[in-house]
């Protein structure tokens, strides 16, 4: 029988004391618990291809708003009676929008490296935004309200708590499985060195692709929540060039060496922006700014890197006389 690692253990202990802080939580404490774990979620999903294969993604935020306007438009076309019809068609319509699209661009995008593929997918964002604007049937120009799913017996804020760490945690099941599978060490392999691996016999295009699918569709799911908790989305709204951005910012501040990175940048990064600076809106840009200036040149490996530089300190030190 094959033993549970404490990746698993410590994952578990941490999902099961999240969904019982409710039971001291303010709704603003919530909305903000909501706010990481979207963040998180997005930020997991894009180091499934960033951080397993080193292709840096400065388009995911096409992903976000095809999942949240696929949802959308599907919840406003089917109107499903019960919460949880409407959760699993937004979710679902979401997600398989995404996973198309990813599987429509995978190879052509995927033949360029570096900061080619960088570009490559930046443009993607822009095209499927500017898409979204154009077609009025897909109504980004004018707007889709989304209808409150959340059952009359919770608040709004408690429900989408919950539906925000559930999401997360699958997401995290699925990065931490393909971390230990044959996929996961061949991304691995690509990340070292590519031409090498597909030397060795990597098969590095088959990888990539599978990679690129599960990353853009579970950053759908996450876009169809979040534009669910914002209730009304526009293509402003939800193809913001921020978004992208922001999963990047967030894996390289909790370091990328690990899955912990992406999700400890999310908590950072929230807090940092949502409470410490949240009454500086004239300096909120500037300040964040500084702040993951300081953080990239003091820890370039990102906080658990620090972390790990200081704990191999203390182990070496001497003890006294």
């Amino acid at each position: 029988m094959r033993r549970i690692g404490p990746g698993w253990m410590i994952t578990a202990a941490l999902v099961m004391a999240l969904a019982a802080a409710p039971l001291c939580l303010s709704p603003f404490q919530l909305r903000l618990g909501l706010s990481i774990f979207l963040s998180a979620g997005m930020a997991v999903s894009w180091y499934i291809l960033g951080g397993f294969a080193n292709y840096y993604s400065f388009g995911h935020t096409a992903f976000v708003g095809v999942g949240a306007f696929a949802g959308a438009l599907a919840l406003a076309h089917w109107q499903p009676p019960h919460w949880v019809g409407a959760l699993l068609l937004g979710t679902g319509s979401g997600m398989l929008a995404c996973a198309l699209l990813a599987a429509a661009i995978a190879l052509p995008v995927l033949r360029l490296r570096g900061h080619y593929f960088t570009i490559a997918m930046l443009a993607v964002a822009l095209v499927c935004g500017e898409m979204a604007s154009a077609f009025p049937v897909l109504r980004g120009s004018i707007g889709i309200s989304l209808p409150d799913i959340a059952p009359p017996t919770l608040s709004p804020e408690l429900f989408f708590y919950w539906v925000g760490l559930v999401a997360l945690s699958i997401i995290l099941i699925i990065a931490l499985l393909m971390a230990r599978s044959r996929l996961g060490y061949g991304l691995f392999a690509i990340r070292e060195d590519e031409d090498a691996a597909q030397m060795l016999g990597v098969p590095t295009t088959r990888s990539k692709v599978i990679a690129f699918i599960i990353s853009g569709t579970l950053t759908g799911l996450v876009g169809v929540l979040y534009a669910l908790n914002l209730a009304y989305i526009t293509t402003d709204s939800v193809f913001r060039g921020s978004l992208s951005l922001d999963m990047i910012v967030n894996s390289l501040v909790g370091g990328m060496s690990s899955l912990a990175g992406p999700v400890l940048g999310a908590v950072v990064m929230t807090l940092v922006t949502k409470v410490l600076l949240g009454g500086m809106l004239e300096y909120h840009l500037a300040l964040t700014g500084m702040i993951i200036i300081l953080i990239v040149y003091f820890a370039p490996d990102g906080v658990i890197g620090m972390a790990r530089s200081a704990g191999r300190h203390l182990t070496r030190r001497e003890p006294p006389t």
